[in-house]
């Protein structure tokens, strides 16, 4: 009897262990943002997926590309239709490693983040700067990078060429809480 209670409470233990190495959260946000001289375009998305598994570093996010909100429906249509082709390409994706993540304290830090960004089909290596808060509870990371828009292959039509920077800003908020199974 006492052998089934000891190998209950280690089963247990391991299990607790093992919730706490990853962090999740279904409602990270992301942004991009261009600007150019006829006009800045915006989108929101507050539906990105991401996990972190603490013991390895391993940082893996993913983004429904019909998430993102514009101002306009026009922009969010021709988003969608024309440019990152939202039916073929539904999703972008990111895999990666957050460097030296079990030296972090509970303060807010800046670390680097390298991986694999996916987007309409077409994979680069990327690496950035994000500021990044670990408690036991909460893993926060908040960043920006640049995406260049040909890097992609996301095709804008000459008529519209002037309305689209070449290089578009991506923002990011990432609140991760402690998966649970």
């Amino acid at each position: 009897m006492k052998t089934t209670y000891i190998l209950l409470l280690c089963f247990l233990f391991t299990c607790l262990l093992q919730g706490q190495e990853r962090f999740l959260t279904k409602q990270g946000y992301t942004s991009f943002f261009s600007s150019s001289p006829v006009e800045d375009i915006k989108a929101d998305n507050n539906q990105v997926l991401s996990i972190i598994d603490t013991s390895t570093g391993a940082i893996a996010i993913s983004i429904l590309m019909k998430s993102f909100l514009f101002e306009k429906s026009l922009m969010q249509e021709h988003f969608n239709e024309n440019y990152v082709e939202s039916d073929t390409y539904p999703k972008a994706t990111f895999k990666g490693k957050i460097d030296e993540i079990n030296k972090l304290g509970n303060s807010e830090e800046t670390i680097t983040i390298k991986g694999d960004l996916t987007i309409h089909g077409v994979t680069r290596s990327i690496k950035t700067q994000a500021k990044i808060t670990k408690s036991q509870d909460n893993i926060s990371l908040k960043g920006s990078f640049p995406v260049n828009v040909s890097d992609y292959n996301i095709k804008i039509p000459a008529v519209v060429i002037n309305n689209i920077a070449k290089t578009i800003e991506v923002t990011f908020e990432l609140d991760h809480k402690p998966y649970k199974n």
